[in-house]
């Protein structure tokens, strides 16, 4: 269960040694300031050359290694537009992990409310991840083949799913059937990471998402996703990430509509 919590929620835990902070940005950003005590687990190394998720037990090694075990909560933030922060912590859920918190807020918006921060890497002895897959929450390509009764949701831009623009060799338009909830409407940069539950179910609403459907989220190649999975889930829909999205569709040779 992922869950979002305020600065003043972290701000009054952040010492607390059962609770992990975790840093989701590149460890450029990282090492440019960071909230104190916090590991740094860059998002994008949890994917292949090939864009692809790394199998299970790769990913269970780099969370162990970096000082994070089941038995701890993990609270995850990140930089606008939170994407890292959010593919991490829906990866985390897909591999079983228990206590995972979002700060609502972006880590700029710690550092603006005059907060500490720190500039030196944290380092954590290496813990015990053992992996238990949750697959309620992913959606894989085989069985989107034949998507009887799912409603795709694509979080890409309007142009994207239009067709007048296109990414690498991707084919142009979307996943037949698919309705548009642009990922720029989730957040309200640069303060939060996602819209209140509210305001994002009258823009669902509007787009013609039923949270009551077999809901399966996708965008290019997954971290777009992972935001709209997480709003979608503080709406409380039933949602799975198709985290190989578009670019795996597309180079299956399976069919998009414009």
């Amino acid at each position: 269960m992922i869950k979002l919590v305020s600065i003043e929620w972290v701000a009054q835990r952040a010492e607390q040694h059962e609770l992990i902070l975790v840093d989701a940005r590149r460890p450029m950003k990282y090492l440019m300031g960071h909230l104190p005590g916090a590991i740094n687990l860059p998002a994008y190394k949890f994917f292949g050359s090939d864009g692809a998720l790394l199998a299970p037990e790769l990913l269970a090694d780099l969370i162990g290694n970096a000082g994070l075990g089941n038995t701890s909560a993990a609270l995850i933030y990140d930089s606008p537009e939170g994407q890292n922060g959010a593919i991490l912590a829906w990866i985390l859920e897909y591999l079983g992990h228990s206590e995972i918190c979002v700060l609502e807020a972006f880590f700029e918006a710690w550092n603006a409310s005059g907060r500490e921060i720190l500039y030196k890497p944290i380092s954590r002895p290496p813990a015990t991840f053992t992996v238990r897959l949750n697959p309620a929450v992913r959606a894989s390509l085989d069985e989107l083949r034949n998507p009887r009764g799912i409603r795709f949701v694509d979080f890409r831009s309007r142009e994207e799913y239009c067709g007048t623009k296109t990414m690498g060799e991707d084919q142009a338009g979307h996943i037949p059937g698919a309705v548009n909830f642009p990922w720029q409407d989730l957040g309200r940069p640069p303060g939060l990471m996602l819209k209140p539950a509210a305001e994002l179910a009258s823009i669902a609403d509007s787009v013609g998402v039923n949270r009551g459907d077999q809901l399966v989220a996708y965008c290019r190649s997954g971290p777009r996703a992972a935001l709209g999975y997480l709003a979608l889930r503080l709406m409380g829909a039933e949602v799975r990430l198709f985290d190989g999205s578009f670019a795996q569709w597309s180079k299956a040779g399976l069919p998009a509509e414009k």
